[in-house]
């Protein structure tokens, strides 16, 4: 079921960065305050943190404005680098950090576009089948507002950036049998809201 939502999402989690000391290097400069250091790193991660948070709040304004914080929150955020992870996986850990008031901007946002109905009409070789495709990905977007942020931060970087559970515990800061277990929820809850609405 997840595929069909997420079969033309970019799921490339290529590091885009080099080698560790050249990764070390980068910190170093970012601890400086070096600006240039700044623009290195969104110039290589800016496309991948705007995937995890387009995927994760299902709007992508929000997702923009989520990325926007997550740059200007760097240069402080950098003295809690430790190294055992990539700079990318970093950035995202960053994003979860700050996600809270996206996702409730996102699904306000959403529900005021629902109510007023605003869907260019796309001309389409099989129009039933994008219209099929484009309600799953809505009832799917429903049901992760629906998710507490834990579940559904962990059910993205699962089932949608298809990380590891140690990966997301590590992300997440939490136990990798907590992330499990939010795993188990979010789906659970997911597959319910899902058969509420009819789809499978």
């Amino acid at each position: 079921m997840w595929q069909l939502v997420t079969a033309n999402l970019d799921l490339t989690l290529s590091y885009a960065g080099t080698d560790t000391d050249a990764q070390a290097e980068l910190v170093a400069r970012l601890e400086r305050g070096e600006p240039a250091a700044i623009g290195a790193v969104y110039d290589d991660h800016h496309a991948s943190v705007r995937a995890f948070a387009t995927r994760l709040l299902g709007d992508a304004a929000s997702a923009e404005d989520l990325v926007h914080e997550v740059f200007v929150s760097l240069p402080r955020a950098i003295r809690g680098f430790r190294g055992d992870s990539s700079l990318r996986t970093f950035l995202i850990s960053i994003a979860v950090n700050h996600a809270r008031h996206f996702v409730r901007a996102a699904a306000r946002r959403r529900a005021a576009l629902d109510k007023l109905s605003i869907e260019p009409a796309k001309s389409s070789p099989d129009p039933e089948r994008d219209y099929r495709r484009r309600e799953l990905a809505e009832a799917l977007s429903r049901a992760l507002d629906a998710l507490p942020l834990d579940q559904r931060v962990a059910f993205v970087l699962s089932d949608v950036e298809e990380r590891t559970s140690s990966q997301i515990a590590r992300i997440v800061g939490a136990p990798e049998g907590t992330v499990r277990t939010r795993l188990f929820h979010a789906r659970k809850k997911l597959r319910a809201l899902l058969e509420e609405e009819g789809l499978r």
